[in-house]
């Protein structure tokens, strides 16, 4: 490996993720990957160990205590429905309990889906299950809650926590900074800024936060053993990257450059490269490579389970609606799907015409058009049982945006800034 080649692999980008400017668009942000979660492997690994430790280890507990043994193959499959486990989104107790009782109830109700269709139900201790499934989400609690307190003292204790600065005190320096300090089971330590405006321009900071001036990082890290430093500068300031990068080549620290362009709206921006070139991807599907084939085999086993399992309900639907009203059962529609595509989506009809052109009218309250057994469906969201069969084709997924009309979405791309950011996934 040449000189040239070993200065490249010095740096890198460090995606920032941000909010989508629509509610609608939010579904399209799936579970990203959290930030910084690639530089910190111990505290990456106990995070997505926590769960499936947690809820395995309370089944062999009670099944220990009831005289039991015979639960290795449940462990496998509640392993593989936990792993790689996840932090709560609640910031609050309340909203963690919410998080974690919402998790562990789509969990068993996934077991009992699987149980079911396998016929195993019967085959389990009534006791040991029951007391595992009220006492699993006590202790997944617990841990969620503990976690935060223990894991940054224990990393800080083995000396695994690392020292972090950065450079340049603007708005992305400080989302940067509180995205670090908000999540303590990195293990990171932020120490301050270096910046070189004055005092009196840098606002929202704390005392003792700004360490210096830009030319005084090197010799700050070197006699500080820093060993994270993130340059949040401005794009346009490239002549100070560069001389900063220059100065920085004689310390030991790890160097990310965070380009500012991620303060616009994107959707799972990630680094790549093509023959050696670093480019960033400003507008990426977040399922690409495995997580592609992860996503469309759950789509897969979901929809085939949900079909089979509702498959009498929608057989009674369908004669309802035969029964009702004339016409046929299923209402076909041009809607929009990844990357803006045109594909036909399956609906159970619930009214008396079957509208798809240039202008289509959204149905309102009282709306006559609408039948009384489709009024019935629409309240339940019946009429949406057929879209696993989109799911089965591939047009749609389990879990995504929700899909509109090919004339709604001409309407709504035209007043909704980055609406079509949400087609960068399968709707649902």
């Amino acid at each position: 490996m040449n000189s040239q080649e070993t200065e490249r692999k010095s740096y890198s980008v460090l995606p920032l993720h941000t909010a989508s400017p629509h509610p609608n668009l939010l579904a399209a942000h799936s579970s990203s990957r959290h930030l910084l979660d690639h530089q910190l492997a111990p505290a990456a690994l106990v995070q997505a160990a926590l769960d499936p430790v947690v809820t395995i280890g309370v089944l062999l507990i009670s099944a220990l205590a009831f005289g039991e043994a015979s639960y290795l193959i449940l462990a496998l499959i509640v392993f593989s429905l936990t792993f790689p486990g996840s932090s709560p989104k609640g910031t609050s107790i309340r909203a963690l309990a919410g998080d974690v009782l919402t998790g562990w109830l789509v969990i068993v109700a996934l077991l009992l889906l699987i149980g079911w269709a396998t016929r195993t139900l019967g085959a389990f201790d009534l006791r040991v299950i029951l007391a595992w499934v009220l006492a699993t989400p006590v202790a997944l609690f617990a841990a969620h809650l503990l976690l935060p307190v223990v894991l940054p003292r224990l990393l800080a204790a083995e000396g695994v926590q690392r020292i972090a600065v950065i450079a340049g005190e603007g708005e992305l320096g400080r989302k940067l900074a509180e995205r670090i300090q908000g999540t303590p089971f990195l293990g990171i330590r932020f120490s301050g800024y270096f910046d070189d405006r004055s005092p009196e321009r840098i606002g929202g900071v704390k005392p003792g936060e700004i360490l210096g001036s830009l030319n005084q990082i090197a010799e700050y890290a070197k006699t500080h053993r820093v060993d994270l430093i993130y340059i949040t500068l401005p794009m346009a300031s490239q002549p100070r990257i560069l001389k900063l990068l220059e100065q920085l080549r004689d310390t030991t620290a790890s160097i990310y450059f965070t380009p500012d362009i991620f303060l616009s709206d994107l959707i799972q921006a990630r680094m790549d490269t093509i023959g050696g070139i670093p480019v960033v991807a400003v507008c990426e599907t977040p399922f690409y490579g495995i997580n592609a084939l992860i996503k469309r085999a759950s789509d897969i086993a979901l929809a085939s389970a949900i079909l089979a399992l509702v498959s009498p309900l929608m057989l009674a639907v369908a004669i309802g609606i035969k029964l009702s009203s004339p016409g046929p059962v299923l209402f076909k529609q041009r809607r929009c799907g990844v990357d803006g595509r045109e594909i036909i989506v399956y609906k159970f009809r619930t009214m008396t015409v079957l509208e798809d052109g240039e202008v289509i009218r959204q149905a309102t309250r009282d709306d006559p058009r609408v039948t009384r057994f489709g009024a019935f469906l629409r309240q339940y969201s019946l009429d949406e049982l057929p879209q696993f069969i989109n799911v089965l084709q591939g047009r749609m997924s389990v879990v995504g945006p929700r899909p509109h009309a090919v004339a709604h979405n001409e309407t709504y791309r035209k007043l909704i800034r980055g609406y079509m950011i949400r087609h960068k996934v399968k709707p649902a």
